[in-house]
């Protein structure tokens, strides 16, 4: 026998399905969906939960319960290979290029856009991209945040990119709206930096309440996060880190393994 929160989720997948609401609407408040249910509300929040996790809703802090797109939770495989911006819609809509297009997905020449306004504000630095930056955690560093995707879906990435202090003084313009994600890059390779070169370090965790929000899931979908560390050709140190989420089921990482000499084919030993 169905428990009463699984009956409850299923008339409301059944009602988002056929149209009752659209993509972008606001379910009603949990205490009214609770009297038109006759159930408790942590009952239709169960029910609640259980779309989150179809990508059907989305709990939206201060807005409530969004219905989400069919299909704005796509995997997506992820490379190793950096190419020059091609694929980004600016804030007019236009589409630009300009900059670097890191290896978040290989997903084709699809348009990528801002889901929120790009920012660049100096910040306290936190402790893991401070130390792979060399810098004392808390101290403020020049912060460019972006949080990004697929024209049309969710957003599939957060990125946060931290500036060296230094770096900042020496080319203030890395704080300017650029065409595209990575143009300060240019900046500072054409401050005689470049071509800089990156190291990524991967792990898996769970999303900060405020990731969570920017990304649209639950807390308890885990993140792949990605921190690129972009070394400078003039001195061989850190010049920016970059720290960029990305929800753990929307991407796949891909890597081409190679034989080292002792597993040589065929084995002539």
């Amino acid at each position: 026998m169905a428990l009463r929160s699984e009956e409850i989720a299923e008339d409301l997948r059944r009602r988002i399905r056929e149209g009752e609401w659209r993509p972008g609407d606001v379910l009603p408040p949990m205490a009214a969906l609770a009297v038109h249910y006759g159930a408790a509300r942590n009952t239709v929040a169960a029910a609640v939960e259980m779309l989150e996790d179809e990508r059907l809703l989305w709990a939206a802090r201060k807005r409530g319960t969004v219905v989400l797109r069919p299909g704005e939770r796509r995997t997506i495989q992820r490379g190793n290979l950096v190419r020059r911006n091609t694929r980004h819609a600016a804030s007019d809509g236009t589409r630009t290029s300009g900059g670097y297009n890191f290896p978040a997905a290989l997903s084709g020449d699809e348009v990528w856009v801002h889901h929120i306004p790009p920012t660049a504000e100096q910040v306290p630095i936190p402790e893991r991209p401070a130390g792979k930056l060399k810098v004392l955690p808390g101290t403020p560093v020049l912060r460019r945040r972006r949080c990004t995707g697929t024209e049309g879906e969710a957003p599939f990435q957060l990125s946060d990119t931290w500036i060296h202090p230094d770096a900042y003084a020496e080319v203030p313009a890395v704080a300017e709206p650029g065409p595209g994600p990575g143009a300060w890059i240019d900046r500072l390779e054409e401050a005689g930096h470049g071509p800089l070169q990156w190291i990524e370090v991967q792990r898996v965790r769970m999303p900060l309440k405020e990731e969570a929000d920017l990304l649209q899931i639950p807390t308890r979908i885990p993140i792949l996060e990605i921190l690129r560390i972009g070394y400078s050709a003039r001195t061989e140190r850190p010049i920016e880190v970059t720290v960029v989420r990305i929800p753990g089921d929307r991407v796949e990482i891909i890597s081409r393994l190679e034989r080292d000499a002792s597993a040589a084919w065929p084995d002539g030993t």
